[in-house]
């Protein structure tokens, strides 16, 4: 069951902050697809397969890495109410942070990105990023069993990566499942966002605020193979780079590990002004991924997300759930 736990709120306000930043890590589709309990020295974060994309993310991957992104803002929100974490991942996903009160706790420079942070899914202004500010993102990314390539718009593994994102694009928008998936997602109006305070809301899509039947038929005529792809390749000639993260056992583990990665690349990307968005079209079907792959050189590793970077005005935030609906109760 899930409700507001009253005495969890009064006991443990520390916590509570940290799931309030938990939440505003990105997901797809922005389902939010999270849940948290709050035990007397420890947060589990577990994930709502009800949210869960069975389509588009048909082995739960970004939905994993959605909770690493998560668990990587609870620990950043941690240390700034001088906590520890030490954190462990159960086979099925389920992730115990454990919490103690520590006075050497560093603040991490990244906290006040966390609320700042957005997908930004508008054109970009075309302008390079420079290399020194490449080279602090890339910092973000080292050790273990997940890696980062960054691609310049103009190179031959730009222009590689460009097509499987458009060949992904058409298969997807021929896929009536897909998109009915997607349409499931889609809020069609200022009303209509705030009733579910998740999703992609019609500010997204470029549509005015009308009423529902109208502004849905307005969204749904744009959901098309045509229009997608045309729509993202302006976007990704607007970009400075794209940037392709992969794993080596494309497991669970592997997937929560590469959303805390990933959350810190996008706190820091935030942090230099610099704009995302997802194209993981080519990542979702998998005999893309296995030849995108080999067309980039990749040997065992698996591409699991792929953003473009650059520099954009700041767009409408996605809207968030209210915290007690996301908190088991004991």
């Amino acid at each position: 069951m899930i409700a507001s736990n009253m005495n969890t709120q009064a006991q443990h306000p520390d916590f509570l902050f940290m799931v309030e930043h938990a939440v505003k890590a990105p997901s797809g589709h922005n389902t939010q697809p999270w849940l948290f309990r709050i035990n007397e020295s420890s947060i589990d974060i577990l994930p709502n397969y009800e949210r869960a994309l069975p389509v588009v993310d048909f082995d739960n991957r970004e939905l994993f890495i959605s909770l690493g992104c998560a668990l990587e803002n609870l620990c950043i929100s941690a240390w700034e109410k001088g906590y520890n974490s030490e954190v462990k991942i159960a086979d099925t996903g389920v992730i115990n942070v454990c919490l103690s009160r520590s006075d050497s706790v560093p603040c991490s420079p990244l906290f006040r990105q966390i609320p700042l942070r957005q997908t930004n899914r508008s054109i970009y202004n075309g302008v390079e990023i420079p290399e020194k500010d490449m080279a602090e993102l890339g910092k973000t990314i080292s050790g273990g069993n997940i890696r980062v390539y960054f691609h310049k718009r103009g190179s031959r593994d730009f222009e590689i990566i460009r097509a499987y994102i458009e060949e992904g694009n058409r298969i997807q928008m021929r896929d009536e499942a897909f998109k009915e998936e997607l349409k499931k997602w889609m809020r069609f109006n200022k009303k209509h966002s705030e009733q579910t305070n998740d999703g992609l809301s019609y500010l997204v899509f470029g549509a005015p605020n009308l009423p529902k039947c109208i502004s849905k038929s307005i969204i749904s005529q744009a959901v098309n193979e045509r229009r997608q792809v045309k729509s993202d390749n302006k976007k990704i000639a607007s970009a400075s780079h794209l940037v392709l993260f992969t794993t080596q056992h494309d497991n669970i583990t592997e997937w929560i590990d590469l959303g805390r990665k990933l959350q810190s690349f996008l706190l820091k990307a935030s942090k230099l002004k610099i704009a995302h968005s997802y194209f993981n079209q080519a990542n979702e079907i998998r005999e893309l991924s296995v030849k995108m792959a080999e067309s980039l050189g990749l040997k065992e590793e698996y591409p699991s997300i792929l953003l473009r970077i650059g520099y954009g005005k700041t767009m409408p935030y996605s809207k968030r759930r209210d915290i007690n609906k996301v908190i088991l109760q004991k």
